[in-house]
């Protein structure tokens, strides 16, 4: 992931922003129009009284249209439900427009391939927005499990955001919690312990689901899944078994502020660069079916 140890020397990229909602506003806007390394061109939704709420603080154009909003900036960014990313993606891609893309990369996985196609086929930069990627802490932490032999490893991802508030939107109480917060959790197991060859599931997406993944290197790993469980705060916890003392990744104590920073100076380097991170569309694709093979094996 890139470290920022240098100042910015090159023109920020203009991004737009699709979307105007709870996310957009309180990250999106608010770290895109941080800069240096970007600036808030402007911002398009479907609702033009959140757009200009969101795009006023920062000076940003209030886009007429999405073709406007293309016309306005060379790499959009997507803070919006997966089906409306899905919708929307390619014709950006197809623009030649770099993409910040949000996880999942759609509501299924030919929406997810549809978006990861367009991508390949236009040779345009993407980079996912999962968030704890960008944070020092995990980089310590798969350093730390590169050097190691894992048997096992057991994880969760818990929260109550989907029991009422901003976050309980409509495509996270239809889809539950394996398509919101599944990506987080199957990306760093698959990156800790090894790729993940197989995966199963039990549960309720919407209540509590558990999915069971098999390793490349043979290892077993256990996920736990809800956004719909009453606790003081979020719960992402990774533990990795084997001949070593437990590897233990936990994100109570980090400061996702930091995580920001990171994220945008790794986007504007690869739009920059033309070269992506391992973070991109291929990798949410890849995310997006383990995924659809948890939902098809749950019983």
């Amino acid at each position: 992931m890139t470290v920022i140890s240098a100042s910015w020397t090159d023109r920020p990229v203009e991004v737009g922003l699709v979307g105007a909602g709870p996310w957009a506003r309180a990250m999106h806007a608010r770290m895109l129009a941080a800069g240096p390394e970007t600036r808030l061109a402007a911002v398009w939704a479907r609702r033009p009284d959140a757009a200009r709420q969101t795009a006023a603080p920062y000076g940003a154009h209030v886009a007429a249209s999405f073709d406007d909003l293309l016309d306005r900036c060379e790499a959009v960014a997507f803070a919006v439900p997966p089906a409306v990313q899905a919708e929307l993606a390619p014709s950006a891609a197809r623009r030649g427009k770099a993409l910040l893309l949000e996880k999942p990369l759609g509501p299924d996985l030919p929406a997810a391939q549809r978006v990861a196609d367009a991508v390949l086929a236009a040779g345009v930069v993407s980079q996912l927005v999962l968030t704890k990627r960008y944070h020092p802490v995990t980089d310590a932490f798969l350093d730390a499990a590169r050097s190691r032999e894992v048997s096992g490893a057991r994880s969760c991802y818990l929260h109550g955001a989907f029991l009422g508030g901003d976050f309980a939107t409509g495509w996270r109480l239809e889809h539950g919690a394996l398509l919101d917060l599944g990506p987080h959790l199957l990306d760093l197991l698959d990156t800790a312990v090894s790729p993940i060859t197989a995966i199963r599931g039990s549960g309720d997406p919407r209540r509590w689901i558990e999915l069971t993944c098999e390793h490349e290197n043979g290892a077993v790993s256990q996920a736990s899944l809800s956004g719909s469980v009453a606790v003081d705060r979020a719960l992402t916890r990774v533990e990795l078994f084997g001949r070593e003392a437990p590897l233990t990744y936990d994100t109570a104590e980090i400061d996702h502020e930091e995580c920001w920073p990171i994220l945008r100076r790794s986007f504007a380097t690869a739009v920059r660069t033309n070269q992506p991170t391992e973070l991109d569309a291929a990798r949410g694709l890849y995310l997006q079916r383990l995924m659809d093979q948890a939902i098809r094996t749950t019983l």
